[in-house]
């Protein structure tokens, strides 16, 4: 009977020493047995950075989305015109011949018209609008509708390399709408955008989203020169063109002007974009003053450059822009720049890539003096450049990628282009348009024809293209080895400014 109870005592401080054991090990955190003893280093990290707080009262934000729609609604207006389009049938003398005297009879063009919607943004109480040039684009008449009552609109003055233009109504003491700084816009930033999507019975339709995306160029946006964009997902569709992009302070920050869509009907997918306001506030105001817009201009032909090329030039940052061709009697020439200079800051304005140059040279006015800061050969230097008015019939300081002095334009081989043009090759940079008087077209070069070597070296893509390109001088000839389905052939290529 003893022997029991010493045996049931030694079972209970057995159990008692392992639960206090376990209690000791779970809390000096000593790793379990077995395969996870492997994993033993492992721990999880959380970011040192901290983080904003939480919003909370989602009752103030819808709040806030009201009050900034009563705001902006008012200076929001529609705008309708109509356009008068020509046209002759193709087969409509075939279908009215004169039987009796055996011949056709000569039917004058039909005519129909056209009517197209956009929105507009009030700028001034006297009745000025801003809207998109291609809304009232070779228009026959205009009309603006505020609260359903419509008014007779006259062009004041119209920017297609902005595609911006001012309008004016003749009636007063109307809203105005209040300007921001999209220069302080950020990535992410809440903001509405206010028009008259599809037809305007939908007037003042308020979208709202974020700001996806700043300074977005070469989006496949019309004509337009001079591009610098706010991307957004804040819904757009036909018919918000000229609407207004509005923050949560309800201050207009750009111009809806386009959208990216998918399928038939145009609809909106989440990427829309807009004109900054910095930008078509500098425009607007030389419309309403003198009707046009005056910019200054240095005479260059500008491109971007990517990591390739800035380690084949020895710079230190893709961030400028490279000159390709300096004008005859340009003020750039004259100040001393010349091709293959990198200009890096304008007025002590850091310069991002070509778009940047360009726009930022537009802002300012003929027989202006800026301070043009570049790199040429590894070496900074500076120079001033007297600025005249950018001519009409001059190209703007544009992009004019390399490949262009062969004539040609090139992408490198992907597979979409692979199954666009039915190639079979696996390397090598794709020809995708050919000038037509150029040398290349000349020569027979045609899309879908396959670069595989320039002056004997294997090309696997447009960035070692320009390398040599660069390492060329005018007058020099390469010899391009070419693919197509009849077989490789040759063809040699001056290299030319042109």
């Amino acid at each position: 009977m003893q022997k029991s109870k010493n045996m049931a005592w030694i079972v209970i401080a057995l159990a008692v020493g392992l639960s206090l054991g376990l209690i000791i090990a779970s809390q000096l955190d000593f790793p379990p047995s077995g395969m996870a003893n492997e994993h033993a280093a492992f721990r999880m990290e959380t970011g040192s950075g901290n983080l904003p707080p939480t919003p909370v009262d989602l009752a103030a934000t819808s709040k806030a989305y009201v009050q900034v729609a009563r705001q902006v609604m008012p200076t929001v207006v529609s705008i309708t015109s109509e356009t008068l389009v020509k046209f002759r049938h193709p087969f409509k003398n075939f279908f009215h011949q004169d039987w009796f005297r055996g011949r056709t009879r000569e039917r004058g063009e039909e005519e129909y018209r056209q009517e197209g919607l956009g929105s507009g943004v009030i700028i001034t109480s006297e009745g000025y609008i801003l809207t998109n040039n291609h809304v009232i684009r070779e228009s026959e008449s205009i009309t603006v509708w505020i609260d359903k009552k419509q008014y007779p609109a006259e062009i004041v003055g119209a920017d297609p390399k902005t595609d911006l233009a001012v309008i004016r109504i003749k009636e007063k003491n109307l809203p105005v709408a209040r300007f921001g700084n999209s220069d302080e816009l950020e990535v992410g930033e809440l903001v509405m955008a206010v028009g008259n999507p599809f037809f305007k019975e939908l007037a003042h339709s308020v979208t709202a989203g974020i700001v996806s995306g700043k300074g977005r160029t070469d989006v496949g946006v019309g004509d337009i020169d001079y591009e610098d964009f706010i991307q957004t997902d804040a819904a757009i569709n036909p018919g918000n063109s000229g609407g207004a992009l509005v923050n949560l302070r309800g201050e207009v920050i750009g111009i809806n002007t386009a959208i990216v869509s998918s399928g038939w009907g145009g609809g909106n997918v989440g990427i829309g974009f807009a004109i900054p306001i910095n930008l078509a506030r500098q425009v607007m105001e030389q419309l309403v003053a003198t009707g046009k817009v005056v910019r200054g201009w240095m005479g260059v032909y500008i491109q971007g450059v990517d990591q390739e090329l800035m380690a084949t030039l020895k710079l230190a940052s893709v961030d400028g822009a490279l000159i390709t061709k300096v004008s005859p009697d340009s003020p750039a020439g004259k100040a001393g720049l010349r091709e293959r200079d990198f200009i890096i800051e304008v007025e002590g304005t850091r310069i991002r890539d070509h778009n940047h140059l360009m726009n930022t040279i537009a802002t300012f006015k003929p027989n202006t003096r800026v301070a043009v800061k570049f790199i040429r050969e590894g070496r900074e230097q500076d120079t001033f450049v007297l600025l005249t008015e950018r001519p009409d019939s001059a190209e703007v300081e544009e992009k004019r990628p390399s490949e262009l002095t062969l004539g040609m334009e090139l992408e490198n081989l992907t597979e979409s282009l692979a199954e666009e043009y039915d190639l079979t090759e696996t390397e090598g940079v794709v020809v995708t348009h050919v000038e037509p008087r150029s040398q290349a077209r000349k020569e027979g070069i045609r899309p879908g024809d396959i670069i595989g070597e320039v002056n004997r070296q294997p090309i696997s893509s447009v960035g070692e293209l320009r390398r040599i390109l660069f390492q060329s001088k005018p007058g020099d000839m390469l010899l391009l080895r070419l693919a197509r389905e009849s077989g490789n052939f040759f063809v040699a290529l001056k290299v030319s400014n042109d």
